[in-house]
């Protein structure tokens, strides 16, 4: 995979921008005909060598070279790029999904990135698989929505990838691909420019080799970021009941060997019994999406109908069922279950909770992308989220481990990530 140190190499100087870019050609060229991440688009290095040759002259002076001078970015194809179509892994004609570039991507190339292009995702970030594989083996998901972005970073193709996540869509796929996924505090990244899936639960995060990258990609793209040293060792939470359950006995014995190390390392656990009403928790996860959902596409379903996959029509279909007053009690329970979650992580002095990233490694098939399931909670009460790679299983697919703050924790997560990588990546 791509380092974060070719960054730091480019803005010193050490390495220049276009040679660079014919080491990431090669690569690509090699591994995109199985892996599949990006959109295709002619002539892709051709306008990549130009865009580094401006961005070269643009930044003369060493000193002065911005942060992400010359990283390559993935940017998932529902997100509003100049000079790029959006089709947003639909069928509905193009000229119905174009806007203006998204502000996270202008975030991006204002600190010094290049587009390395659109990379794949099921149709309107939802279910309906693209093309994409797990670039650990072709035969498997690379998880979803934010497939290609995950994949794209995990071939070594780009820096950071761009994604979204509505229930798992970041956390899944990172773990599956076995790369850092973070998904912040909702609305800490800006949601302008991108289109839609529930704008309630809708979250803009990203993906990168490993944590010294997110950590640059945070200072971009979150909004008044502050990043202080932490001397102390966080609590770990470990959500005990009927959530934590629902991971494989696989998952969980994996989970459990790296609470182990953890505990040897010096981390005090502790195990707190929460979310007793998990199936609450999860039918109201699909009433305020579905509601939502509905909403977005209500004028281009009557339309284009037709041109839906069964799954999303599906979806459609159901929250055009929900009521107001449906809708209203699923928001109040979902504001309480985030007041409660809260309030437990204080009575427990817990820093963090910690759990699995999906129920189980990349499951075989290209057909669905996996159950998004034990990142649902934490998305919907909007807490920022990351994915660590935890190593591989017997099969050589990755394992992960997820990383759950308070609200607006985000800067928290990123204090202790760091020795959190190093101890979950050798358990």
């Amino acid at each position: 995979m791509l380092r974060y140190l070719n960054i730091e190499d480019m803005c010193s100087g050490q390495l220049l921008p276009p040679d660079f870019l014919s080491q990431v050609e090669a690569k690509f060229l090699q591994r995109e005909p199985e892996v599949l991440a990006l959109l295709p688009e002619e002539n892709r290095f051709t306008r990549l060598h130009d865009e580094a040759d401006t961005l070269v002259l643009a930044y003369p002076d060493l000193i002065n070279r911005p942060v992400l001078f010359g990283a390559l970015i993935g940017v998932k194809d529902i997100f509003q790029v100049e000079g790029f179509i959006t089709q947003a892994g639909s069928r509905l004609p193009a000229n119905l999904l174009q806007g203006t570039e998204a502000a996270s991507v202008t975030r991006l190339k204002e600190f010094g990135a290049l587009i390395f292009g659109k990379t794949v995702t099921t149709e309107f970030a939802y279910f309906f698989p693209g093309a994409t594989r797990n670039p650990h083996n072709p035969e498997h998901t690379p998880g979803g929505s934010s497939s290609g972005s995950a994949a794209a970073v995990a071939a070594g193709f780009c820096h950071l990838a761009l994604g979204t996540q509505t229930i798992g869509s970041i956390i899944r796929p990172a773990a599956f691909c076995g790369v850092v996924g973070f998904k912040p505090t909702y609305d800490r990244i800006s949601r302008t420019g991108v289109i839609p899936l529930s704008p309630s639960l809708d979250h803009i995060g990203f993906f990168t080799p490993d944590v010294e990258m997110a950590k640059h990609a945070a200072s971009v793209l979150i909004n008044d970021w502050k990043l202080e040293t932490m001397d102390r060792k966080p609590t770990l939470g470990i959500p005990e009941g009927p959530y934590l359950a629902s991971a494989s006995d696989y998952a969980l014995a994996c989970f459990n060997a790296i609470c182990d190390s953890l505990t040897q390392a010096g981390y005090e656990l502790r195990r707190v019994p929460v979310m007793d009403d998990f199936q609450e928790i999860r039918n109201r996860q699909d009433v305020i999406m579905s509601a939502e959902v509905a909403e977005v596409h209500a004028e281009w379903f009557k339309q284009y109908q037709d041109l839906y996959s069964p799954k999303f029509t599906e979806l459609i279909k159901r929250g055009q069922a929900v009521t107001r007053p449906q809708l209203k009690d699923a928001f109040t329970a979902r504001d309480a279950f985030r007041d409660q979650m809260t309030k437990t992580m204080d009575d427990n002095h817990i820093d963090l909770w910690i759990c699995p990233p999906a129920v189980s490694p990349a499951p075989k098939g290209l057909n669905a992308t996996g159950d998004p399931v034990m990142c649902l909670p934490w998305t919907q009460i909007g807490f920022p989220a990351m994915n660590l790679p935890a190593g591989k299983n017997e099969d050589g697919l990755p394992m992960g481990f997820q990383i759950v703050g308070k609200w607006n924790s985000d800067e928290e997560i990123f204090r202790w990530a760091s020795d959190l990588e190093r101890i979950v990546s050798q358990a």
